[in-house]
This record gives structure tokens, C-alpha cells and sequence, in this order.
């Protein structure tokens, strides 16, 4: 993994969280801290259910992986905590940041390498 990937990955998750949390601040200032409201307006209508369906989905997936990838990977509940708090948008360059800066830490002396790697670009080999 190279030092430019590593690099976009943690600005993408800082830019993945900020959006976000200021679209969430804005509606919260609008109509108030009430659940319910919230998953009323994300579902509003048929265009916006499609967005919150692709990213409730899409969330769960991540999940799955993070959870298949663990004998190597990160611990997953930082990143479901990100998810579920922040969005996807900052839990999956976050995780992947993190597993890249695994990847590229030096090993101490006597300890191989992992045996699967925590990045999940090697899943298409299995």
C-alpha cells in the first residue's frame, strides 16, 4: 500500500464524517432531536428511500466483511460504531486506513506476517 492511498483513504473518511455531521446538524437545528422524524425524512419519498435502502445495505455488507476479515483485520466495532453514528462514508475509508497502516507497519522481530491480510483486496482470490 502506498504512502498516496494511505493519505486519501484518511481524508476521505475526515471529509466522510464532516458532511455528513453538518447535513445531520442542519436538520437537527430545523426539526429538532426526534428519531422518528429523522427516519421520516430519510425516507421521504422514493428517491430518498432508494438512497437509504442502497446505504443500509451497503452498510450491512461492510459489516459482514469486517466481521469475516477479523482473525487479521481491525477490531470491527470502532467502525460499526462509525457507521451507525456517522455514516458509511466515514467508517469505510477509516477502516481502510487503518488496514492500511497494518499493512505497512514494520513487523517486530520473530512475528510473520498475518495470515490474511486485513485489507480486503485480496478477497476476489479466495
Amino acid at each position: 500500500m502506498n504512502r498516496s492511498m494511505k493519505s486519501f483513504y484518511l481524508i476521505a473518511a475526515i471529509v466522510g464524517a464532516v458532511i455528513p455531521l453538518v447535513l445531520f446538524a442542519e436538520h437537527f437545528a430545523a426539526a429538532g432531536f426526534d428519531p422518528m422524524t429523522f427516519i421520516d425524512s430519510v425516507f421521504a419519498n422514493p428517491a430518498a428511500s432508494g438512497f437509504a435502502a442502497d446505504v443500509l445495505i451497503s452498510s450491512l455488507v461492510f459489516w459482514v466483511l469486517i466481521a469475516v476479515r477479523r482473525p487479521a483485520g481491525p477490531t470491527p466495532w470502532p467502525f460499526i460504531v462509525l457507521n451507525c453514528t456517522i455514516g458509511l462514508s466515514c467508517a469505510l475509508p477509516a477502516y481502510l486506513y487503518v488496514c492500511a497502516r497494518r499493512d505497512t507497519a514494520p513487523q517486530k522481530k520473530g512475528q510473520g506476517l498475518p495470515a490474511r491480510s486485513p485489507c480486503p483486496d485480496d478477497i476476489s482470490s479466495r
